[in-house]
């Protein structure tokens, strides 16, 4: 094997170097999960709490899954697919499921993009011309979304162009599409994440959101009777890291990718410790920006701010646009802002999966970059028809009770993506050995420092955490015993 890996060394394409990796690794990290889903969760689970529970997971958990799909990438050179049947026989089935689970998230990810579109060129005739689509004080926000989602073509039109958009990045290859890309849409969504910060911290009155994102609130250990209580600290804890799943990109084939573009020069663990600061930092930034207008707006309209924070698209494309609306005249120009930035967060991660099922048709057909390319695109384009439509066209079609953009963020996020984190470690810790991943992580000439701890981690710890995780979710989302997160 070794000889065959070595011939894959000299063939695969490459990062230009170090800062290139972490910046591609971060791009796909940052994503739609930071924007809408990090706020939500702090702002139910006691704020400062919350954000400490994260980070500690991010530390341990994080790490050791991250770290072992970055060395799993460079050690076999191969994408998810094939990765796991070179490292070991009878493990293929891993790389499988782990390709499966971007082949499914893309369509509706990229469904998603398309809406996040259809608001930034909305708010640019807002701002522009002083148009109201969404009426007074966005007042009908609620339903400007829901005519938008259930027409029969707008969605699926604005998805195909997000989908083009990535295909048009993929098709120049490591380093002259996805690494310039990142080099130009990084430093731009950070700004811009900065900026609108800035803005909103020094609103007045602003003060008092910022200590209800910020002060630790027990709200998050304690029961209804304010005694402490396990199961809320149970809730709290795997709340966080779910989190940590969408945040980190972990789970979807992403990081072996990346990895196996990897140099061997390049040290592992650094680029993971960076790689999650940056992360991290974008995800409390993405609180700064939200939590404490919509905590203004609750107040001043008399709404629960926990109703206020609702997660996923109703924050975003229903709440937010009342709160901009509430900033008179530079409202539209904050959404103009804020939804250039959710564009860049989107596409980077939608980039991300989208190579991660290129590079695995490559490694397993040996065809280029081109005509795979082209594959994948069709196959998602076909595959967010379903997305595109299941609120509209399709309404009456629903699996499992679910829309069909839902369903499939639930196989993928809520089921899927736990099974191939707790399959990777039992083959990283028990099948193929930490020493493999040690020796790996050290080929670059520096002491792995966090050596014992990791064995620990992808031994024990994470697989433990990880079926918590996969039974939570699935008691969550079919009502078992009124389990909540």
């Amino acid at each position: 094997m070794t000889s065959e890996l070595n011939g894959e060394r000299q063939k695969r394409a490459s990062w230009s170097g170090q800062l290139a990796f972490v910046l591609a690794a971060a791009a796909s990290a940052i994503g739609l999960g930071n924007l809408w889903r990090f706020p939500y969760l702090a702002a139910q689970y006691g704020g400062g709490t919350f954000i400490a529970v994260y980070l500690a997971l991010v530390a341990t958990l994080g790490f050791a899954l991250m770290l072992s799909e970055i060395a799993v990438g460079r050690m076999t050179r191969q994408a998810p697919l094939t990765a796991f049947s070179r490292l070991r026989r009878g493990w293929g089935f891993v790389g499988f499921l782990g390709t499966v689970v971007p082949v499914l998230i893309v369509p509706y990810y990229c469904v998603i993009g398309g809406w996040v579109l259809k608001y930034f060129v909305t708010y640019c005739r807002m701002a522009l011309t002083g148009a109201q689509p969404m009426g007074e004080a966005a007042a009908q926000s609620g339903a400007f979304f829901s005519s938008f989602i259930s027409s029969n073509f707008a969605p699926f039109g604005y998805g195909a162009v997000f989908v083009a958009a990535c295909a048009a990045v993929i098709v120049f290859g490591v380093k002259n599409g996805i690494e310039k890309s990142n080099v130009a849409m990084m430093p731009l969504l950070f700004l811009l994440a900065v900026a609108i910060s800035l803005y909103v911290v020094f609103l007045p009155g602003s003060g008092d959101g910022l200590k209800y994102y910020f002060v630790p609130s027990l709200s998050a250990l304690s029961g209804s009777d304010g005694a402490f209580s396990f199961a809320q600290l149970g809730r709290t804890v795997l709340g966080a890291m779910g989190q940590m799943f969408y945040s980190l990109s972990l789970a979807m084939g992403i990081m072996i990718t990346y990895g196996s573009y990897m140099r061997r020069e390049d040290s592992i663990e650094k680029c993971v410790r960076r790689i999650e600061i940056f992360d991290t930092a974008i995800a409390v930034i993405a609180g700064l920006m939200i939590v404490p207008v919509v905590y203004m707006f609750a107040v001043k309209t008399g709404t629960d701010v926990k109703e206020a924070m609702n997660a996923g698209p109703g924050l975003m494309f229903i709440t937010l646009p009342k709160v901009f609306a509430t900033l008179g005249g530079a409202g539209a120009w904050l959404g103009v802002a804020f939804f250039g930035l959710v564009i860049f967060a989107a596409l980077t991660s939608a980039i991300s999966l989208y190579e991660a099922c290129v590079a695995s048709v490559c490694d397993l057909l040996g065809v280029g970059r081109r005509p795979a390319t082209f594959f994948i695109g069709t196959l998602v384009l076909f595959l967010s028809t379903f997305s595109a439509l299941g609120y509209g066209a399709w309404k009456d079609v629903a699996p499992f009770g679910m829309p069909f953009l839902d369903f499939f963020d639930f196989t993928t996020n809520s089921v899927m993506m736990p099974v191939v984190a707790v399959s990777t470690c039992i083959a990283v810790g028990w099948a193929v050995k930490p020493e493999a991943v040690i020796d790996e992580v050290e080929a670059c000439g520096s002491r792995f420092r966090a050596k014992r701890p990791y064995v620990f981690f992808v031994k024990y710890f994470a697989p433990v955490l990880m079926i918590a995780l996969l039974v939570s979710e699935v008691c969550r989302a079919l009502g078992i015993g009124g389990w909540k997160i």
